[in-house]
C-alpha cells in the first residue's frame, strides 16, 4: 500500500490521507451488503397473482416495506376493484395496524382519507368499515399518529354525507361519557364537534349537541376546556344569530374568567371574532367590560396573554368602535399607548430599555412590535385629523424603539400611515428621515417594500403645512436616500442594495431633474463600474436609463450621454462593455426607436470587434432586438447592421457565438423576408384602393382609355415589386444557406445574375415586366448593399471575402443595370408614342 512507504515525515504531513483512507475501510462493507439469497427468496412473489391476491399475500407473509407498499397502494386497489378490496384487503390492512409502527400508521391514515375524499366509496358498508378502522386508531398511544387520524377523520367529515356523519361519529360520541374518556380523547371530541356542527340544522345542534359542548367547557381540565372554546366560533355560526345570545354568550362570559390564562386567552380570541354577531347592547352592557376588566387583569401581570391581546387590539378596536362613547373610546387609546411605552422608559425625547430579566425583555418587546403592526388601524379609530395630538409622540416613539423588531415593523406599515393622513403627511417626515437611516439594514429592508408609493405621496402631499414644506422635505429627503444607497452598497445585503436602485426609480417623480443630476447620476456610473454583484449593476443601469428618459436639459443628457459611450461602450473592462449592451437593451423599451438608432444603435455594433467572446456573444443574442429599431427607409443603419453580420460570419472563431450567430442570422432572414411581404401588401392594397377610385371617376367623366392603362401600369408595377421580394428573399436564403460550412462562397455567381437580366431584358415590355428593380436602391436587398460602406475602405484585400465577391457583383449590377435603363427608356418612348397617335385618332 501506499501509506507503507512513506516516511514518519511524509505520514505526519499526510495524516489526512490516512483518516480518509480508514474511512473508506468503513464504507465498504456497507457498499458491498447485498440482500442475501434467503432475503430474496422471501421477497419474492408468485408472477401468478392478481393485484388482490398479492396484496392478501403481501399483507400475511411479507416483510414491513411490502405491508407499507400495498397500504399506500390501497386507493388503486379500491379504484380497480372496490368489491373485493373491502371484502379481503381493507380486514387485512385492520389486522395489520393493530401491530403497525408509526410509518405504517401515517401512511394508512393518509390512504384512507384518500379513499374517503375521491368518491371511490359507493356502499354505506365500505365507508362503515373505513371509519371504524381510523376511529378505533384515535386512541393511539402515539400523539402523532392519533393526531393524524384525527386530521384524516376531520378531513373527511367534509366529504362525508349527514345521515353517514350521524350514524357513524356522532352516535359513539355521544354514547360515550366523557370524563370516562382520557384527556386526548375529550380533545378529540372537542375538535369533532366543531367540525360537524356545520353540517346539522340549528335545532338539532341545540336539541342533541349544546348539552355535551356545555359539559365540556365546564370540563375539570384546562386543556379541555380551552380547545372547546376556540371551536364555539364554529358552534355559534352553525346556530345563529337567534341561540347566540341565550347559548353561547354565557358560556363565553365564564370562559373568559377561567383561572386559566389559556383558557382566558382562547375567550378572548373567540369573541374578538365574533363581535359581528353580538347587537350594540350586547357590545356595550357585556362585550366592553369583559374586555376591559380583562386587560387591565393582563397590564397588572400575565405578560403571555399580553402579547396575543396586543396582536388583537386593532381588529379589537376596530370591531367595538361604532358602540364605544366617548369616554370607551378615550380608554381604549390610552390603553394602546402604554401597551407601546411598555417595558420603556423616556429620558430627554429618546427611549431606552429598562432593566428587567431577558425572558420578560422579549415579551414586552413582543408587545410593542404587535402594537406597531396595528398603528395604522388604531390611526384609523383615533382619526386621521387627530394624529398630531393623539398618536404622533407615539409613532414616534415605536419608530426609535431600541428594538429593531419593533422598528421594523413600524417601517413595513409606513405607506398605510402616511395613506390615512393623506394632507397632513408631513406630520412624519421626520420619523421617514430616521427610517432611512436607521443602523439596521433589516428595517430598511422593511421600509423598501413600499418606498415607491411612500416617496411620492409624501411628496405629493406635503404642501399642507405650508407652501415650503415640500422643499424642505425634499432637502433633506435626498442625503437621507443617498447615505442609505452608501450603508447598503458597503454591507454584504446586496439584495437590499438591488431593492433600494430598484425604489430609485421613482425619484423623477419625487424631486427635480437638477438633484438627480448632481447627486445620483455619477453615483450610478460608479455601481456600474465598481460593484461586484451583476444584479446590483444591472438594476443601476436601469436606474441610470430612467434618469436619463425623464431628463429635460439638452446639456446634461449629452453629458451623460458622452460619459456613457466612454465609460460603457468603450469602457476598459470587457464587464462595462456587457452593461453598455444591457443599457442598450433597457433603452430600447423606455425610449423611441429613433432616439436609440440615433445614440445607442452605431456604438453597439462597433462592438463586433471586441476581443473578448462575452461582449461579442451577447451582442449576436441581441441583434434580432436592434434590428428591430431600424426603419426600412434607415439604409445607412441597416448597412452598418449588415456589415456586422458579414464581419462576424468570416471572423468569427469562438463555438457558442458561431451557435448564437447561426440562430441569430436565420432569425434576421425571417424578419427581412416578412418585412416586405408586408410592405408590398401595404403598397398593393394602397394602390388598387386608389385606382378603384380613379376608375369610379373616369368612368364618370367618360374615359374609359385611360382607366385600362392605370390598370396596366399598376399592374405591372405590383409585378414588378413582388419580383424585387422573389430577390431579397433569394438573397436572404442565399446567406442562411452560408452558414452551412462555407460561408466564403456565394450560391449565385456573377454570371447567373447577368444571365437572369439578359433573359429578362429580351422580354418584350408590353406583356411582362423586366426585372430592372435590381438597380433601384428602394428594392433591392438592403442586406447585400455594402458597395457603400466598402468604397469607404482603403483596400479590398482587408475585407471579408464574401464583401469582396459581392462587390464583384455589384459592378455587374451596374453595367446590366445601364442597359435595362436604355431599353426602359425606350419602351416608355414607345408608349408615349402610341399614346399620342391614339389621342390623335380620337
Amino acid at each position: 500500500m501506499f501509506v507503507r512507504k512513506m516516511t514518519p515525515s511524509q505520514s505526519s504531513l499526510f495524516g489526512e490521507i490516512d483518516d480518509l483512507q480508514d474511512l473508506t475501510f468503513i464504507e465498504r462493507p456497507i457498499r458491498r451488503s447485498l440482500k442475501t439469497a434467503e432475503e430474496i427468496d422471501k421477497l419474492t412473489v408468485d408472477e401468478d397473482l392478481n393485484d388482490i391476491e398479492r396484496a392478501v399475500y403481501l399483507l400475511s407473509s411479507g416483510e414491513d416495506i411490502q405491508r407499507a407498499s400495498v397500504i399506500i397502494n390501497l386507493p388503486i386497489l379500491v379504484r380497480q376493484n372496490p368489491a373485493e378490496t373491502f371484502r379481503r384487503v381493507v380486514p387485512k390492512v385492520r389486522e395489520v395496524l393493530h401491530v403497525a409502527g408509526a410509518d405504517m400508521q401515517l401512511a394508512a391514515a393518509g390512504s384512507f382519507l384518500t379513499v374517503l375524499q375521491d368518491d371511490i366509496v359507493l356502499i354505506q358498508t365500505h365507508t362503515h368499515s373505513i371509519l371504524q378502522i381510523v376511529l378505533l386508531n384515535l386512541d393511539h398511544r402515539d400523539t402523532v399518529v392519533s393526531s393524524a387520524w384525527l386530521e384524516t377523520l376531520l378531513s373527511a367529515i367534509d366529504a362525508l354525507p349527514k345521515e353517514t356523519i350521524r350514524q357513524e361519529i356522532l352516535s359513539p360520541l355521544l354514547s360515550k361519557h366523557q370524563l370516562s374518556q382520557s384527556i386526548p380523547a375529550r380533545l378529540a371530541s372537542c375538535r369533532i364537534l366543531g367540525k360537524v356542527v356545520g353540517k346539522f340544522e340549528s335545532s338539532i345542534v341545540k336539541k342533541d349537541l349544546l348539552p355535551l359542548i356545555r359539559s365540556l367547557c365546564q370540563d375539570v381540565e384546562y386543556e379541555v376546556r380551552a380547545c372547546m372554546c376556540r371551536q364555539l366560533e364554529n358552534i355559534t355560526r352553525g346556530i345563529g344569530l337567534d341561540h347566540t345570545k341565550g347559548e353561547v354568550l354565557p358560556e363565553l362570559v365564564e370562559l373568559a374568567q377561567d383561572e386559566a390564562s389559556t383558557v382566558r386567552l382562547a375567550a378572548f380570541d373567540t369573541i374578538i371574532n365574533l363581535l359581528e354577531m353580538f347587537d350594540s347592547d350586547d357590545r356595550t352592557c357585556v362585550i366592553f367590560p369583559l374586555v376591559k376588566a380583562f386587560c387591565e387583569k393582563c397590564f397588572k401581570g400575565d405578560e403571555a396573554v399580553l402579547a396575543s391581546l396586543s396582536f388583537q387590539y386593532g381588529k379589537l378596536c376596530h370591531g367595538l368602535s361604532e358602540s364605544f362613547t366617548d369616554e370607551q373610546h378615550l380608554w381604549f387609546l390610552e390603553f394602546y399607548k402604554k401597551l407601546c411605552c411598555l417595558g420603556l422608559q423616556h429620558e430627554n425625547g429618546h427611549c431606552e430599555s429598562q432593566p428587567y430579566p431577558l425572558e420578560l425583555e422579549n415579551k414586552y418587546a413582543l408587545v410593542r412590535r404587535n402594537c406597531a403592526y396595528n398603528f395604522p388601524a388604531i390611526v384609523l379609530f383615533a382619526d386621521p385629523n387627530h394624529f398630531l395630538s393623539e398618536l404622533y409622540r407615539t409613532f414616534s416613539s415605536l419608530c426609535h424603539d431600541p428594538e429593531i423588531s419593533v422598528r421594523r415593523t413600524a417601517a413595513g406599515g409606513f405607506h398605510e400611515v402616511v395613506k390615512l393622513l393623506g394632507p397632513n403627511v408631513h406630520y412624519i417626515h421626520k420619523e421617514l428621515i430616521t427610517l432611512l437611516q436607521d443602523d439596521s439594514l433589516e428595517v430598511l429592508d422593511a421600509l423598501l417594500n413600499n418606498l415607491q408609493e411612500t416617496l411620492e405621496l409624501a411628496t405629493s402631499r406635503g404642501e399642507g403645512a405650508g407652501p415650503e414644506s415640500k422643499q424642505v422635505n425634499i432637502q433633506d429627503l435626498v442625503p437621507a436616500l443617498v447615505a442609505a444607497e452608501q450603508k447598503a452598497a458597503s454591507s454584504l445585503h446586496w439584495r437590499v442594495h438591488e431593492k433600494l436602485l430598484q425604489c430609485y426609480s421613482c425619484l423623477p417623480r419625487v424631486i427635480s431633474g437638477d438633484q438627480i443630476y448632481f447627486r445620483f447620476f455619477q453615483r450610478m456610473f460608479s455601481i456600474i463600474t465598481t460593484n461586484n454583484v451583476l444584479p446590483v449593476q444591472r438594476e443601476a443601469v436601469r436606474t441610470l436609463c430612467v434618469f436619463l428618459r425623464y431628463n429635460r436639459k439638452q446639456e446634461q443628457r449629452q453629458e451623460i450621454m458622452s460619459k456613457i459611450k466612454q465609460d460603457l461602450a468603450q469602457g476598459r473592462s470587457y464587464w462595462n462593455r456587457l452593461r453598455f449592451l444591457d443599457l442598450c437593451d433597457i433603452t430600447i423599451d423606455l425610449f423611441s426607436k429613433s432616439y436609440f438608432c440615433k445614440h445607442f444603435l452605431i456604438p453597439a455594433l462597433e462592438l463586433v470587434s471586441d476581443p473578448v467572446a462575452n461582449v461579442r456573444y451577447k451582442l449576436c443574442y441581441m441583434l434580432p432586438k436592434l434590428r428591430s429599431t431600424i426603419r426600412p427607409t434607415e439604409k445607412h443603419l441597416l448597412q452598418q447592421l449588415e456589415f456586422c453580420v458579414r464581419k462576424l460570419l468570416c471572423r468569427e472563431k469562438d463555438k457558442d457565438v458561431v451557435v448564437t450567430l447561426r440562430k441569430t442570422v436565420l432569425e434576421l432572414d425571417k424578419m427581412d423576408i416578412t418585412e416586405p411581404e408586408l410592405l408590398e401588401r401595404q403598397q398593393s392594397e394602397a394602390k388598387l384602393a386608389g385606382d378603384k377610385q380613379s376608375e369610379k371617376k373616369q368612368r364618370e367623366s367618360k374615359s374609359g382609355l385611360s382607366g385600362s392603362k392605370g390598370m396596366s401600369g399598376t399592374l405591372s408595377g405590383a409585378s414588378s415589386s413582388s419580383s424585387s421580394g422573389k430577390e431579397m428573399r433569394r438573397a436572404k436564403l442565399a446567406r442562411s444557406r452560408s452558414l452551412s460550412g462555407h460561408p466564403t462562397t456565394p450560391k449565385m455567381t456573377n454570371s447567373d445574375k447577368t444571365l437572369k437580366l439578359k433573359d429578362s431584358g429580351s422580354c418584350p415590355g408590353s406583356g411582362k415586366s423586366p426585372m430592372l428593380p435590381l438597380n433601384d436602391d428602394n428594392l433591392r436587398p438592403h442586406h447585400f448593399n455594402v458597395a457603400s460602406s466598402i468604397s469607404s475602405t482603403p483596400s479590398s484585400s482587408s475585407m471579408p471575402v464574401l464583401i469582396r465577391s459581392n462587390t464583384s457583383s455589384s459592378v455587374d449590377h451596374r453595367s446590366n443595370g445601364n442597359k435595362d435603363t436604355q431599353s426602359r427608356k425606350l419602351s416608355v418612348q414607345r408608349k408615349s408614342n402610341s399614346f399620342g397617335m391614339q389621342s390623335g385618332r380620337e
